[in-house]
């Protein structure tokens, strides 16, 4: 069971993002922002767990290919409804610790907005697979929260639970880092220490960076002699 592709695809996913606070469209503008500031012109981009190609339009211009893969039906045929005229983009669904493509097919893969946490699979693996299909000299860029962000964060899930997004929040069980909510969703919060920890695991250095006191990525590029 995946509470995402089960619980919050397509039209109920996107409506946790216009019910969001003015400070959360605040970090999601400076993702955005900062993914598109590090992302080359010419660049083959995959996004993992697209969802319904929320960031889509706003990456579409600056990048030659942009993929998407989600394992929920739902928010792909939404994507391509939504994207259809853009003749650079393609969706597929796929498993992001079983992905579909050679090795070294793209120039960036992006797991953002706290992709680790919300795919429920082991870290390591995804990481793995996301470094694989990066080609040398390109970078896989992680995203998670800053723990200067907990209290809007924290509001913006009461708010969709508030709205039947979510199942109620279990106040007990939730904090330093992890929402919890009696339907048995969870998120959890990957941070510096946790990043680097992966990262050595695989063999590479990870560059960290805190944007906007929100978003906190973990870049990792991929040496011309990794193997």
């Amino acid at each position: 069971m995946n509470y995402y592709s089960d619980n919050l695809s397509a039209e109920r996913l996107e409506k946790c993002y216009e019910i969001a606070p003015p400070r959360i469209r605040q970090y999601l503008k400076a993702e955005i922002d900062y993914i598109r500031s590090v992302i080359p012109p010419t660049s083959r981009v995959l996004e993992l767990g697209c969802g319904y190609g929320r960031i889509f339009k706003d990456l579409a211009h600056h990048c030659e290919l942009l993929a998407g893969i989600d394992i929920s039906i739902e928010n792909l045929k939404l994507a391509k409804s939504r994207l259809s005229r853009y003749q650079n983009i393609f969706f597929c669904e796929m498993n992001a610790v079983e992905l579909g493509f050679k090795d070294n097919s793209f120039d960036v893969v992006l797991c953002i907005q706290n992709g680790l946490s919300a795919f429920h699979e082991n870290p390591l693996t995804l990481m793995q697979e996301a470094i694989r299909v990066t080609r040398p000299g390109g970078f896989a860029l992680f995203s998670g929260y800053s723990d200067k962000f907990w209290d809007a964060r924290l509001e913006w899930f009461i708010r969709q639970s508030e709205h039947g997004l979510l199942g109620e929040i279990d106040h007990n069980a939730t904090g330093n880092g992890e929402i919890v909510c009696k339907d048995g969703f969870r998120a959890t919060t990957f941070r510096p220490d946790d990043f680097t920890r992966l990262a050595v695991q695989l063999g590479v250095t990870p560059t960290i960076t805190e944007v906007d006191d929100s978003c906190l990525f973990c870049r990792i590029d991929v040496p011309n002699n990794f193997e």
